[in-house]
């Protein structure tokens, strides 16, 4: 009996465990809060924003995202951040577009710092290829 209780046990942790796991396999979904910070021009092609963090550091806003490809193909990703001011206006002129290229199902953090302490949100444009 005590056997079985341990075998339950070990079963429920390793349960609660992958719960707790960030949901990369092959699910191509985001969450709607990442979808409110994203700006997709064309399909994502199996890449995913996964996670994404927004941090002030010295009264600037600060991003970590990070792309994860569901896919077993490489793709190319080109993408730029999008600075916005409290009235939803951008700020500065706008980055240049970057290109980062993301192993067939691999993870790719991308990091952008605000211009000015002006910036109270963001958009995440991304364009992405296949190879």
């Amino acid at each position: 009996m005590n056997r079985r209780i341990l075998s339950l046990a070990a079963a429920a942790c390793v349960a609660l465990l992958a719960s707790a796991l960030p949901a990369h396999a092959d699910d191509d979904t985001t969450s709607p809060a990442i979808a409110a910070k994203l700006a997709l021009r064309g399909k994502p092609n199996g890449v995913k924003v996964a996670e994404m963090r927004l941090v002030r550091k010295a009264d600037v806003l600060v991003v970590q995202a990070d792309l994860y490809n569901v896919t077993k193909k490489n793709r190319t990703v080109f993408y730029r951040f999008r600075w916005l001011d409290s009235d939803g206006s951008q700020v500065g002129d706008g980055e240049a577009w970057k290109q980062l290229p993301v192993l067939g199902e691999q993870t790719q953090t991308i990091k952008g710092v605000a211009p000015t302490s002006a910036v109270v949100d963001l958009r995440l444009e991304m364009n992405v290829e296949t190879n």
